[in-house]
C-alpha cells in the first residue's frame, strides 16, 4: 500500500505555530487547492464500500480490489474492518481513506452502509466539501439516498451522481433522469451515458473527450478494467446498434457543447451524473477525472458567528468522529479531525475550544481503512487521526493562536431504547468503563436518572443495530458482556428537569438526562404524547432536531 504522505520537515521543537509569512501562507492556499474532500452517500447495498475500493484501486493504492459480497477469490475490503463489517457485507463505521491522484490529494470519507448507523454518516457530512450520491440501477433513488441528499441540500453541498450496478438489468437511464430532476430537483448534466442497456454495459460514451471507453472485465473486477478506447466512427462500426441506440437516447439530455455547468453545480442546482459498475471497476476512472477536474477544493469555512476563517490562517479544525479499537493489540482510540485553516504539524500544540485546555499532537497518524502511517503535516481538506487524545469529543473544535469554534454536530432524535445491565457484577468496572466509551465515540446515546441508578442506563439509539454493535463491543473489546431490555419508548423530546416531577406519575412517559446536560422526554407513541400536552400545555416538549448548521 502506498499512501500519500507529506513529506515537508517537522519543526521538533514547535509549542505553537508560528505566524503565517506570506511564503506559507501562499503554501497553504496552494496544497488547499490541491485538495478534494468528499463522502460517498446512498442507500444500503448499492456499493459504496465497493466504489471506495475501486476508487483508490485505480489510484494505485492498492493492489487488489475486494468485495463485501464474500467471494473467495477477493479479500476484505480495506475500508470495512470491524468484524461485524466483514460477517454481514455492510459498513458500519465510517473510514478515511486519503490517496493522490493527478497530482490531487483524494481525501475519500466512507460512510456506514445501514440506515441505523445514519448518525456516522451525518457527521462525517459535516467534514466534506463535496458528495458522490450513489444510486442503484435498478432501484433508482431509494429512502435512505433522499434522507442523505436532504442534508447534503441542508449544508449546500455540490453533489456528483454516480449510476451504479449498470452491469446488471436496471431500469431506463431516462426514466432515471426523471426521477432525479423530480424528487431532487437537480437538473442532471451527463459527463458520461452508458453504451448498452443495464446488464450489458459495454462501456461509456464520454461527454467531454467524445470518445467510447470500451470495457472488458478483469479478474472479476479484482483489477482495474481492460479500457480501449475509440473514436465516435470506432465505436459505431464495433458496437453496431447499442452505440446508435445510446447515443440517440443520451442526445435528448445531454448537451455536447457545453456538458457542465459549474456554477449550477456549486449552487447545488445541477448534478454532474456518471455511469458506472464499481464491482467490475467500470467507469470508475471517469469519476475520479470528474472529482479532480470539478469537485470544490478545500475553502474558508464558517464559524458558529456564520464567519469564514481563510485557508490560509492558523491551524484549525474540527473532531467529527471518534473511534476506539482500531488497533487491537493496543486498544487505543483515534479523533478524526477535518483540518479547516493552516498547516498541521505533528507535535504542534493547540488548544480545545470547548475547555480551553492545550495539549501536543505527539501522535497523529494518516489512517487508511485499519492501517495507519504517522504522519508530520497536513493542509485545509485532510483528515488527521489524533491518537489517545482521550479528552475530545465529536464537535471539538481545535485551534492555534486565534480562537475559533467551528458549528456543533447536532445528536439525533432516537427511537429505540434499552435498559443495560452487566451480566457479569464483578465486571461493573469494565462495563461503566465500555458505556462510557462507547458514548465518547457517539456509537450510542446514554441516558440516565437518578431512578434507575448508573448500574442500569438507558440506551438510546436511531436504528436497532446500533445495540447490536454495542453489545459486541462491551464483550470482546471491554470483556463486559451485558444483558438488555427493550423498553416501550419510541419517541423523545427536549424538556427540563422540572418535567421529571409532572411525568413521573404519567404512564407511558419518563423523563431521563442525556450525558450532554439535555433532558428528554420518553414517550411510548404519538398518542402518549399528545396526551400530556393536551393535559400539560405549558410543559416544554421540544422536537430534536437533524438539521445540520
Amino acid at each position: 500500500m502506498s499512501c500519500l504522505k507529506n513529506s515537508l520537515p517537522l519543526e521538533s521543537s514547535l509549542v505553537s505555530s508560528p505566524a503565517q509569512s506570506p511564503a506559507r501562507a501562499t503554501e497553504i492556499t496552494g496544497q488547499a487547492e490541491r485538495r478534494r474532500t468528499f463522502a460517498v452517500i446512498s442507500h444500503p447495498d448499492a456499493g459504496k464500500s465497493t466504489l471506495t475500493e475501486a476508487l483508490a484501486l485505480h489510484a494505485k493504492v492498492i493492489g487488489t480490489a475486494g468485495a463485501t459480497n464474500g467471494k473467495s477469490n477477493r479479500r476484505d475490503t480495506v475500508s470495512d474492518w470491524q468484524q461485524m463489517e466483514k460477517d454481514r457485507g455492510i459498513s458500519i463505521s465510517s473510514a478515511a481513506l486519503q490517496f493522490s491522484y493527478r497530482d490531487t490529494v483524494i481525501n475519500l470519507l466512507d460512510t456506514p452502509g445501514h440506515a441505523d448507523f445514519s448518525e456516522d454518516t451525518y457527521r462525517v457530512l459535516a467534514a466534506v466539501d463535496c458528495a458522490v450520491m450513489l444510486i442503484d440501477a435498478g432501484k433508482g433513488l431509494e429512502t435512505q439516498t433522499m434522507k442523505l441528499f436532504e442534508v447534503c441540500r441542508q449544508r449546500n453541498l455540490p453533489i456528483i451522481t454516480v449510476i451504479n450496478k449498470w452491469d446488471r438489468p436496471g431500469l431506463d437511464p431516462l426514466e432515471l433522469m426523471d426521477e432525479i430532476t423530480e424528487r431532487t430537483g437537480l437538473t442532471p448534466m451527463p459527463l458520461t451515458w452508458a453504451i448498452g442497456i443495464a446488464g450489458d454495459f459495454r462501456g461509456v460514451w464520454d461527454v467531454r473527450r467524445n470518445e467510447f471507453a470500451k470495457f472488458a472485465r478483469n479478474s472479476s473486477g479484482a483489477h482495474i478494467a481492460l479500457t480501449e478506447y475509440l473514436t465516435p466512427e470506432q465505436a459505431a462500426a464495433s458496437e453496431g446498434d447499442a452505440w446508435t441506440d445510446s447515443t440517440d437516447e443520451a442526445s435528448l439530455v445531454v448537451d455536447e457543447a457545453n456538458p457542465l455547468d459549474l456554477d449550477a453545480f456549486y449552487a447545488g442546482k445541477a448534478t454532474p451524473l456518471l455511469f458506472s459498475s464499481a464491482a467490475l471497476n467500470f467507469g470508475v476512472k471517469q469519476i475520479l477525472d470528474t472529482l479532480v477536474d470539478f469537485a470544490p477544493p478545500a475553502s474558508p469555512r464558517a464559524d458558529v458567528t456564520g464567519t469564514a476563517r481563510a485557508v490560509e490562517a492558523p491551524f484549525s479544525g474540527f473532531v467529527f468522529k471518534v473511534q476506539a479499537g482500531m488497533n487491537q493489540a493496543h486498544r487505543d482510540h483515534v479523533a478524526f479531525v477535518r483540518v479547516c485553516s493552516g498547516m498541521f504539524e505533528r507535535g504542534m500544540v493547540v488548544t480545545q475550544s470547548r475547555t480551553g485546555k492545550s495539549f501536543a499532537t505527539k501522535y497523529a497518524q494518516q489512517v487508511f481503512g485499519r492501517d495507519r502511517e504517522v504522519i508530520d503535516t497536513a493542509f485545509p481538506g485532510d483528515v488527521v487521526g489524533l491518537v489517545n487524545a482521550s479528552a475530545l469529543r465529536v464537535g471539538d473544535s481545535l485551534f492555534v493562536e486565534e480562537p475559533v469554534e467551528y458549528p456543533a454536530i447536532p445528536l439525533f432524535a432516537p427511537e429505540h431504547f434499552q435498559v443495560a445491565r452487566s451480566k457479569d457484577p464483578s465486571k461493573y468496572k469494565q462495563f461503566r468503563r465500555g458505556i462510557e466509551q462507547l458514548e465518547h465515540e457517539g456509537v450510542i446515546q446514554v441516558l440516565r436518572s437518578d431512578l434507575r441508578g448508573d448500574q442500569a442506563p438507558v440506551l438510546a439509539a436511531v436504528g436497532p443495530m446500533q445495540f447490536e454493535v454495542v453489545e459486541d463491543r462491551m464483550h470482546h473489546d471491554f470483556n463486559a458482556p451485558m444483558r438488555l431490555e427493550r423498553l416501550p419508548y419510541s419517541l423523545a423530546r427536549l424538556t427540563t428537569p422540572e418535567a421529571t416531577a409532572t411525568l413521573a406519575n404519567i404512564h407511558g412517559a419518563e423523563v431521563l438526562e442525556r450525558s450532554d446536560g439535555e433532558f428528554l422526554a420518553l414517550f411510548n407513541d404519538i398518542w402518549a404524547m399528545r396526551r400530556v400536552e393536551k393535559n400539560h400545555p405549558d410543559l416544554p416538549l421540544t422536537e430534536i432536531g437533524t438539521s445540520m448548521q
